[in-house]
């Protein structure tokens, strides 16, 4: 069933932290040894989902603000430890933030849900202070176009969510567009780390098919 971005996070938010997921556990891999020092510094997480992201880094000493523009994730993020009061419902294009708040920007997994990139990577930008950084991870265009599908199942209904994308060089010229300066970007794969996740899903065949392919696409900017 085709439903839009925010539909499908409304019905997905109450298990959404529950079920085994080896993208984003190759995400969480990678991005944890991009961030930098974490403990003082200012972080916000935009399109936080249920704080996956604003979780981890307040746990780790920093400074975390999150945003999302679908309520019952942001109910599922309240749940935990230290999320209230720092959470804010908004949409990625018009952020409730100070220009320069934050050292580091992150938006995970939600730049193909969003059909306006230049106004949302505009914010990322805004929000950040400057010589901060922005760091941008999605589904890896090259996946979607293999037929991987942003999708999820609950009981005997599978969910497909409506998107826009969108392509390494639409997220590249949004990225220029926001005067931002690209400093590093990532084609990342399984690895054995996530085959444990494939095994616990009784997916063991796919995953040398599947590792084969770049999962997430990673993006790092400096707002200089």
């Amino acid at each position: 069933m085709l439903v839009s971005a925010v539909e499908g996070h409304r019905l997905w938010a109450p298990v959404y932290d529950t079920n085994p997921n080896p993208v984003l556990a190759l995400e969480s891999r990678i991005v944890g040894t991009l961030l930098g020092p974490i403990p003082g510094r200012r972080f916000v997480d935009v399109a936080c989902g249920t704080g996956r992201w604003t979780a981890y880094l307040q746990q780790r000493g920093g400074l975390a603000f999150g945003a999302d523009c679908c309520a019952e994730m942001l109910n599922e993020a309240r749940s935990k430890a230290g999320l209230p009061g720092t959470l804010v419902l908004a949409d990625a294009a018009s952020l409730p933030f100070r220009s320069g708040a934050a050292d580091v920007c992150i938006c995970s997994f939600a730049a193909g849900y969003l059909p306006e990139l230049n106004r949302v990577f505009a914010e990322l930008a805004r929000v950040t202070k400057k010589g901060g950084t922005v760091l941008v991870s999605d589904l890896h265009p090259e996946g979607i176009a293999k037929g991987w599908t942003r999708s999820f199942r609950i009981e005997d209904t599978t969910y497909e969510l409506r998107h826009f994308g969108p392509n390494v060089d639409s997220l590249l010229a949004a990225g220029r567009h926001a005067n931002l300066t690209l400093q590093r970007q990532i084609d990342a794969r399984f690895g054995l780390p996530e085959q444990n996740l494939f095994h616990q899903s009784g997916k063991d065949v796919s995953f040398a098919e599947l590792s084969a392919i770049p999962a997430v696409w990673i993006g790092i900017w400096a707002n200089l």
